[in-house]
């Protein structure tokens, strides 16, 4: 699958600097957290700061400019990296001392049947606590720029589906 971000260059690089910055922008942090929509993130300071340096950077898809902002408010509440691991693995972690994934197949299921980014963004706000707010930053990012049947696949492909079904 074609991913728009690297963590190492370009956009991706000017991203994955400004999540490992968050710490030191508490208040730019909180206010992305607080944006209950995509329109309030796009609102925000915090996110037109980040999205005209990774326009310098090499961003030009403005098709897809509130799909950044979908990664960018979603980042604002990651608190821990997990490289190299997919969305869809990360969500289907197995929670310590139990047999159960941190997000249920049916959650999953609903994310999976997001018609757009918008959806996307309020679901995936709703997960990343059962994760622990734990994801592969570049991942997201990726994933929720691209959003559409591809990413669906490549989710679905990728979650550790349980051995009984709830279908």
């Amino acid at each position: 699958m074609k991913r728009k971000f690297e963590m190492d260059y370009g956009p991706g690089k000017v991203l994955y600097d400004w999540w490992q910055a968050l710490d030191d922008d508490r208040a730019g942090c909180a206010v992305l957290r607080r944006a209950y929509d995509i329109t309030a993130v796009v609102l925000t300071g915090p996110y037109q700061r980040v999205h005209r340096r990774v326009c310098d950077a090499g961003w030009n898809d403005q098709r897809r400019d509130d799909a950044l902002a979908a990664a960018v408010g979603l980042l604002a509440h990651v608190k821990e990296r997990d490289d190299g691991k997919s969305l869809a693995a990360s969500m289907s972690a197995r929670i310590e001392g139990g047999d159960r994934p941190c997000v249920s197949e049916l959650r999953f299921k609903r994310l999976l049947d997001a018609p757009n980014v918008e959806t996307l963004f309020g679901g995936l706000r709703r997960v990343l606590p059962l994760m622990n707010y734990r994801v592969d930053v570049m991942a997201l990012a990726n994933d929720v720029v691209e959003w559409g049947d591809q990413v669906k696949k490549f989710w679905a492909y990728g979650y550790d589906w349980p051995a009984k079904s709830n279908d």
